[in-house]
């Protein structure tokens, strides 16, 4: 199983990197304004990936946020009185018995 993992990654690597090899022409990214902006087609493609890859996490904490506060107020306690250090026990219960001796 190792072995098909590291095959895996040499082929992604290796796709990757002739990917990049073949795609050193220049473009230009033209902005707003006149303003633009010459580069590798290999850097523009991965700045292109991510900027999109920041986006969609930024996206995604809002989210995030609702569920861990969901499942936050899932996992509380349903007495509120037992997570304030108060005794589980009913208050008539009997002490334990101690037996010296035994």
């Amino acid at each position: 199983m190792r072995l098909l993992t590291w095959l895996v990654r040499a082929f992604l690597f290796f796709t990757l990197f002739a990917f990049a090899l073949n795609n050193l022409h220049d473009v230009t990214v033209h902005w707003f304004f006149g303003h633009q902006w010459r580069g590798p087609l290999v850097i523009v493609a991965l700045v292109a990936f991510g900027l999109g890859a920041a986006f969609g996490i930024v996206a995604m904490v809002p989210a995030w946020w609702r569920q861990r506060r969901a499942h936050a107020r899932a996992q509380a306690p349903a007495n509120p009185s037992v997570s304030a250090g108060e005794p589980s026990s009913p208050p008539d219960a009997p002490p334990p018995v101690i037996r010296d001796g035994l």
